[in-house]
C-alpha cells in the first residue's frame, strides 16, 4: 500500500514538487517519499490516537483544510521539505495545497471499487501496524461513519 501511496504523490507531483525550483532538483525523490510518508504518518497516527471520526472523514473525501489527519500530513511535510534545504514559506505552500490535493486523490480512488490498488481493508491493515492492536469493532466504528 505505500507503494501505491508513493506512486499515487509520483504521478502527482509534476507542478508541486518536480517543476518547483524551491525544492532543489537532486531533492526531487526524496520530496516524494517525504510527502508520502507525511500522509502514512498522519494515518497511523490518527489510528494510533482513536480519531476514527477523523480518519473516517479522509476517506469519506471533500474539504480536507480542517481535517486533523491533513492538518498532521502538512505540518510534517512541511518538517521534512525544511530538512530538504526549502524554507519554511516555501514549505508551507507546497505542503497546504499538495497534500489536500493528493488526500483527495487518495479517498477518491480508495472509494473506487474498481482500483485495487487502493483496497480499504489493506489500507486499514498497514496504518494499524504489526502489534495487530487494530481490533474488529474499530473497523466497524470506521466504517458505520461512512453511512
Amino acid at each position: 500500500m505505500l507503494e501505491n501511496l508513493k506512486q499515487l504523490v509520483k504521478e502527482n507531483a509534476q507542478h508541486a514538487i518536480l517543476e518547483n525550483s524551491e525544492i532543489p532538483d537532486d531533492q526531487n525523490e526524496a520530496a516524494v517519499e517525504a510527502a508520502s510518508g507525511s500522509i502514512m504518518d498522519a494515518l497511523k497516527g490518527q489510528l494510533a490516537s482513536g480519531n476514527l471520526g477523523s480518519l473516517a472523514d479522509v476517506f469519506k473525501g471533500g474539504n480536507f483544510l480542517d481535517n486533523p489527519v491533513v492538518r498532521e500530513a502538512s505540518s510534517s511535510f512541511v518538517n521534512k521539505l525544511e530538512s530538504l534545504g526549502v524554507n519554511v514559506d516555501s514549505a508551507k505552500n507546497i505542503a497546504t495545497s499538495f497534500i489536500p490535493e493528493i488526500m483527495d486523490k487518495f479517498a477518491n480512488k480508495t472509494n473506487d471499487p474498481n482500483d485495487s490498488a487502493f483496497n480499504l481493508s489493506d489500507i486499514l491493515t498497514n496504518i494499524s501496524g504489526p502489534d495487530g492492536k487494530f481490533q474488529l469493532s474499530d473497523l466497524t466504528s470506521l466504517i458505520g461513519f461512512f453511512k
